[in-house]
């Protein structure tokens, strides 16, 4: 095996990471990853491997070069396999082939693991094709930032410039002016399309069309800054046209996730492929309690009871867990009806083959109540798995029409140690623009954590969305009043409701 991969990370979409560089992030020692790497891709890590940043950000290195080298030698010298994880791709203007090199003459041996380049993703995503039939047969890659110690220029700028090739310049945003002025001079018509895209493929993924006079100008303006790719040619025409990815709903807007880190990936997913720039600070941890029997003392007598009800996913998981322990499985639920708060319940029952009798129409407690007494529920035996602190309306309901209600924590939510100055600088520079709330328990653990006060001084530049009413309901204790609340009490149309509500803030 290599002692080291050289892995290209792609552009900044985690769904551009390669299948092979996702399988050795998985099982390397020491992943070793740069600026431009998103860091999402950490979560494929092992959760004992040793996670090294050594990003360089403009002229801000946090490990120079030659650091670096020394860096990948002696974790590759200890035994370990080292994962390299560098933006794009690791020959493409990555340096990638200085770290082999300098691998090869220490006698260790290295892979390279392709990525998707920021060159054809980035302009993809803006709505620009690099070769078009009747605009562009070929395509030039060439850096906008050569080596400075370098006498002269390596570029034939009279060549470039005379070219038909789509010229993509990386790292030219700071050489804007001389750039343009070097093709001008050389024969190109100021009036060349050219674009800028930044961040491209990300959620901070902006673009800008101007011509090759004008670019450095309209750059300024709009504060592009690098990460900036340069495009220059015809093909740029095309971007209005073809520009799919900017016409998502929350592209560019930050969302505060407050979920629980077991529950923020449904939201998170949905969010982004809005193009959300998501922001998880769960205010709760979910856990299994430290004292279960009663959880298997519950399941060796579900023949004592007629209902079983999940009030949410983590439920089923909490209850599903002690039946796998006891080597039980669905059939255990034989003669039972079960009854499930929210299509995810009703799902997460159906993947371990239970359909639920019951979903209500509305996603709360009273409704889950109003609809079992209106199927015969009164007078029965009940039994509820939830977690170890919720709402008591459900079995108080049920006990005042007659229902024999027993609840059974199968679960426990506690607070989390987040510090919250992340979010409250995002809301303050006008990086986040959304706070998402999902259960009571999300809303009043935020507060605890921020200070109301500190919320209610930047409230013009958030707005906040609830699930539901209950969950608006505690918001409104803290003093604040929600902007946002689906119809339908679920993830997806609080993501859709978020979608909405960003269409009309650009009108």
């Amino acid at each position: 095996m290599p002692n080291v991969y050289l892995i290209g990370a792609g552009p900044g979409d985690p769904g551009l990471l390669t299948l092979k560089a996702k399988a050795i992030l998985e099982t390397a020692d020491v992943v070793v990853y740069d600026y431009l790497a998103n860091k999402a891709f950490l979560d494929f890590c092992r959760p004992d491997a040793e996670i090294l940043y050594v990003g360089k950000k403009g002229g801000d290195h946090t490990l120079p070069q030659a650091d670096i080298n020394r860096l990948l030698v002696e974790k590759a010298r200890q035994g370990k396999v080292v994962a390299r994880l560098k933006g794009g791709d690791p020959y493409v203007f990555g340096r990638g082939a200085e770290e082999a090199e300098e691998l090869l003459d220490e006698g260790l041996t290295f892979e390279v693991v392709p990525g998707v380049t920021s060159a054809v993703a980035a302009p993809a995503y803006a709505g620009i094709p690099l070769t078009h039939r009747r605009h562009a047969s070929s395509v030039s890659f060439i850096t906008g930032h050569e080596d400075p110690t370098k006498d002269a220029s390596a570029h034939d700028w009279p060549a470039l410039a005379r070219s038909g090739s789509t010229l993509v310049f990386f790292m030219g945003v700071k050489n804007l002016p001389d750039i343009s002025r070097r093709l001008i001079e050389g024969g190109r018509s100021p009036e060349t399309p050219a674009a800028l895209v930044r961040w491209g493929t990300t959620s901070r993924h902006r673009s800008l069309v101007a011509t090759l006079a004008t670019v450095a100008e309209e750059a300024k303006a709009k504060g592009f800054a690098a990460p900036s790719l340069l495009v220059v040619g015809d093909v740029v025409k095309l971007r209005d046209r073809l520009n799919w990815f900017e016409q998502r709903p929350l592209l560019g807007k930050g969302v505060v996730v407050t979920r629980s880190r077991e529950q923020a990936s449904d939201l998170v997913r949905l969010l982004t492929e809005m193009g959300a720039d998501c922001r998880e600070f769960p205010t709760i941890a979910v856990k299994p309690l430290a004292d279960t029997a009663p959880i298997r003392q519950a399941i060796a007598r579900l023949s004592d009871y007629d209902w079983l009800v999940f009030t949410s996913v983590n439920g089923v998981y909490g209850f599903w867990r002690e039946l796998d322990s006891l080597d039980q499985d669905a059939r255990a639920l034989h003669g039972l009806k079960v009854a499930a708060i929210g299509p995810a319940t009703a799902k997460a029952l159906s993947d371990r083959g239970i359909k639920a009798d019951f979903v209500p129409e509305r996603f709360v407690a009273e409704s889950v109540a109003q609809g079992m007494l209106e199927m015969g529920a009164a007078g029965t035996r009940v039994l509820i798995a939830r977690a170890a602190k919720a709402r008591e309306v459900l079995p108080e309901k049920l006990t005042e029409a007659g229902a024999q209600v027993t609840v059974l924590p199968v679960y426990e939510t506690t607070p989390t140690d987040q510090d919250p100055r992340e979010i409250v600088d995002g809301i303050e520079h006008g990086e986040i623009r959304y706070l998402t709330f999902t259960s009571s328990s999300t809303v009043d653990n935020f507060f605890a954590k921020v200070d109301p006060q500190t919320l209610a001084r930047l409230r013009n530049a958030v707005r906040i969305a609830c699930i539901g009413p209950i969950t608006a309901a505690t918001l409104e204790k803290h003093g604040f009043t929600a902007d946002i609340q689906p119809e339908d009490y679920t993830i997806p149309a609080l993501a859709r409701a978020l979608a909405r509500d960003a269409e009309n803030d650009k009108d």
